[in-house]
């Protein structure tokens, strides 16, 4: 007769505790969710970019409407103020309901509206009308933009926290700002050969075929997010089904936050508005009177730059020596000190002569804003809180990224106005401006927590442990309840009996 005891069965803390990582899925299996989460950004950055070409066609078409409407400024400019409002709503919906659902509404209103905005008709064939109805249908696009941030890039960094260790930081990147600039690269592209093709007396053609295009990227993302299932971590961590401790998560994470936001406003007030600078430089090498191909073929070159840098950035963001946090400071670095050379040698680079330098230094100075803070401030973003708040706490650092693109623009504006007549004060001021902010920035990076692979199963149990110790019931986090889990785990395991002696 044998003697035998039961071994103890896992706790539902354990089940929580076990890395996401561990669970019984295939490698592609693993890895179609954080392609189907983060390629969405692709639409962000062909939309977005795309504007700017099509800006220029429509006040060819329409010269004296479009000079005269405030269409012309809202154009463009509306559909960020859209996507703030959508980072901040869908951050929500992706916190308290649920990530795919977000995910995919967000997705369908990018569609709709894209399309609406190609079909863009004024009453009567008004050209005023069709502007007003261009610049509302951009403003609700940029809600459907601002979703893929809080709902679509969380859900692509939670799904990575599945994959291999030493590659986790890779795949997010390559996945979210690679995929925003490759498509400034391929709207640049798409604008110039529709151009070529349609000819400029067939411009009403053009500028639609260039925003129809725009609808592809979503609608071929559509049916991969229909099939999406929760994140494991968003699983094992929402609180969708618990009241959120918010004077619990102010208290833990306000700073973190801050320093987060005020990064990613210094990075998109550089980013963004320093593309005026493009049209400078095609000036510069063609002069006022150039056709209109031509000024679009060199953006092609210009939003070029971005790809080394960003593809750099993804690999050196998951080397053991480096990690995201050393590979944002070292960016933002190098940035601000070409930017300052710039600024130096900005009187011998502003030369029409000397336009090739100008450009080198310049693409020089671009790489490295996407090598450093345009890859990984969205990564930081993403793993430096908890599950449970991920979304609300992405959101709201994005939108502020995307108000400092708004300040930007308007700030080297009044910069390069207040410089009067000065041509070399105009062109070089806005490079210190930004260059000490890089250096702020950098200063900022090193008061963040050291990202590694394990980050998003640290953070969660350092939280859950937070909230523990300050009596909030953590029993009802997750889309199971502990004592579900506790439930399943004793199934699976079946009391396994480990023999201690024969008798």
């Amino acid at each position: 007769m044998s003697k035998e005891t039961e071994s103890p069965s896992p706790t539902a803390d354990d089940a929580r505790r076990a890395s996401i990582s561990q669970t019984e899925k295939g490698r592609w299996e693993r890895l179609w969710p954080v392609i189907a989460c983060g390629a969405g950004l692709f639409s962000d950055g062909y939309l977005n970019n795309i504007i700017g070409p099509v800006n220029t066609m429509l006040s060819k078409i329409y010269p004296d409407e479009y000079a005269s409407s405030s269409a012309q400024a809202n154009v463009s400019s509306i559909t960020f103020a859209g996507t703030v409002l959508g980072m901040l709503f869908f951050g929500y919906t992706s916190d308290h309901f649920s990530r795919k659902w977000s995910l995919f509404a967000s997705t369908i209103i990018i569609i709709l509206f894209a399309t609406l905005g190609t079909a863009s008709y004024g009453a009567g064939g008004s050209p005023k009308g069709l502007l007003a109805a261009l610049v509302a249908y951009r403003f609700f696009l940029g809600i459907g933009i601002g979703g893929e941030y809080p709902a679509g890039s969380v859900g692509c960094a939670e799904g990575t926290g599945e994959l291999k260790a030493g590659s986790r930081n890779k795949w997010f990147i390559l996945f979210t700002n690679v995929q925003i600039d490759l498509a400034f690269f391929i709207a640049a592209v798409v604008a110039t050969v529709v151009v070529v093709i349609t000819g400029e007396n067939h411009l009403r053609v053009a500028w639609r075929i260039c925003l129809g295009i725009g609808i592809i990227p979503p609608l071929s993302l559509l049916y991969l997010r229909l099939k999406l299932q929760e994140p494991e971590a968003f699983k094992r961590e929402s609180l969708s089904k618990a009241k959120t401790p918010w004077i619990l998560v102010i208290k833990f994470y306000w700073q973190r936050l801050i320093i987060v936001s005020i990064i990613w406003f210094i990075y998109d007030f550089s980013a963004y508005s320093f593309g005026i600078y493009a049209t400078t430089i095609v000036n510069n090498l063609l002069g006022d009177e150039q056709p209109l191909w031509k000024s679009l073929a060199w953006n092609i070159l210009i939003n070029f730059f971005y790809i080394p840098g960003c593809l750099a950035g993804a690999f050196v963001a998951d080397l053991k020596s480096m990690g995201p946090k050393k590979t944002l400071f070292i960016g933002v670095m190098l940035q601000g000190i070409i930017g300052f050379i710039m600024a130096g040698c900005y009187p011998w680079l502003s030369e029409p002569k000397n336009i090739g330098g100008f450009v080198v230094v310049y693409g020089i100075f671009l790489m490295l804003g996407e090598f450093g803070p345009g890859d990984n401030i969205g990564l930081i973003a993403s793993k430096t809180c908890a599950t449970g708040i991920r979304g609300q706490y992405y959101g709201f650092a994005a939108a502020m990224g995307k108000i400092g693109a708004f300040a930007g623009s308007y700030a080297l504006d009044a910069i390069q106005k207040n410089a009067g007549d000065d041509k070399i004060a105009a062109g070089r001021n806005p490079f210190f401006v930004a260059s000490a902010l890089a250096f702020l920035a950098g200063g900022l990076v090193l008061l963040l927590p050291h990202i590694g692979q394990d980050t998003i199963d640290m953070e969660d149990i350092n939280f859950r442990e937070y909230l523990s110790s300050h009596g909030y019931d953590t029993s009802k986090m997750g889309l199971a309840s502990a004592s579900d889990i506790s439930s399943e785990d004793d199934v699976a395991v079946e009391t396994k009996t480990v023999p201690t002696s024969a008798l």
